[in-house]
């Protein structure tokens, strides 16, 4: 065996003090980068993507280019079962939603969220309860009131089956001690129409979905699923902003808050460097003006949380979703 003198040591020890990030931080990216995302173009987590590769461009945050590839298929089993497949090249960057654990879940996958090397959670998507303009129901509690008086009357569309949308409704069937009859749509837009045209009586979109027929007059917002009202901002209609909403705990549904947090991941066996490389570029991406104008567009709040606090809030918020789903039978495994 071929011993190290100790001086030797203790001269690597001081140079790694005075080194620290030269001596951790040794990878970067040295080819084209594939941001891969897990749902088709337009929708919002390629918005989100095309967002972070237009803010990493302008700024020339990292020395090579980006593409954006749209692997939306199967809600976004497609993308993440072409992201697990690129083991350990940190050339892929995956950007999803939840859907990272709720997938693996309901479907038959061969991968799931524990495969996945973390990076960051950029953004929570907020949930509110919308109806029809004219509706009856001038709060949630008169909405909640109708689905009592006739369970399973009252349509609430959503985007997906055993996804978000649906997640939420059934939570506030549960809070509420209600029925309602859901109704999947293939996205958040589609279900903004069918809402606009009376097809249904509530759905539960996000703001940026929405934000156009409630300006047109079509659609309006009764709740929010907030623990307090969103941030001060300008008015969307004449009258009225996103702060004005009140939350839905207060409108008698007791879900005191539910988020969609818009994630990004490396593929399995990622390196370590890698990974911490990442993890300061969307950092980075977090303090641009082109990120903040992004989440004041899409109503979305603001929250940078690295690679390591990651892999706790993943954790949590899978134990919370797997009681809900074992509680409707859809879990596969």
């Amino acid at each position: 065996m071929k011993l190290v003198p100790t001086a030797a040591l203790a001269a690597g020890a001081a140079l790694l003090a005075i080194f620290p990030a030269e001596a951790q931080t040794t990878w970067k990216p040295t080819r084209p980068v594939e941001f891969v995302v897990t749902s088709g173009a337009g929708g919002g987590t390629d918005v989100f993507a095309r967002t972070v590769q237009a803010a990493i461009t302008k700024h020339d945050l990292i020395p090579t280019s980006v593409v954006v590839s749209n692997k939306g298929g199967g809600s976004g089993v497609e993308g993440f079962v072409y992201g697990t497949g690129a083991k350990g090249d940190p050339h892929k960057v995956i950007f999803g939603t939840n859907n990272a654990w709720t997938l693996p879940m309901v479907a038959k996958v061969n991968w799931k969220v524990t495969d996945l090397t973390p990076v960051a959670i950029m953004a929570f998507d907020e949930f509110m309860l919308w109806v029809k303009q004219d509706a009856p129901y001038k709060t949630a509690a008169d909405l909640v009131a109708a689905a009592r008086e006739k369970p399973g009357s009252i349509r609430m569309g959503g985007s997906q089956t055993h996804d978000t949308d649906q997640t939420l409704t059934m939570l506030i069937q549960r809070a509420a001690g209600v029925r309602f009859n859901y109704i999947p749509y293939r996205g958040g837009g589609e279900v903004g129409v069918q809402l606009a045209g009376g097809h249904i009586e509530a759905n539960t979109n996000n703001p940026s979905e929405s934000i156009g027929g409630w300006r047109g007059g079509q659609v309006r917002p009764v709740c929010v699923f907030r623990r307090e009202p969103l941030p001060q901002g300008g008015k969307v209609t004449e009258t009225q902003g996103w702060s004005d909403i009140p939350t839905c705990a207060s409108q008698g549904v007791a879900v005191e808050e539910f988020r969609m947090p818009r994630t990004v991941f490396l593929p399995p066996g990622a390196p370590a460097a890698a990974q911490a490389y990442w993890s300061e570029v969307f950092r980075k991406v977090s303090e641009t003006p082109e990120w903040q104008d992004y989440i004041q567009r899409t109503s979305q709040s603001g929250r940078f949380i690295g690679s390591d606090e990651m892999r706790g809030v993943i954790q949590a918020e899978e134990t919370a979703t797997r009681e809900v789903f074992a509680a409707e039978g859809w879990l596969t495994n």
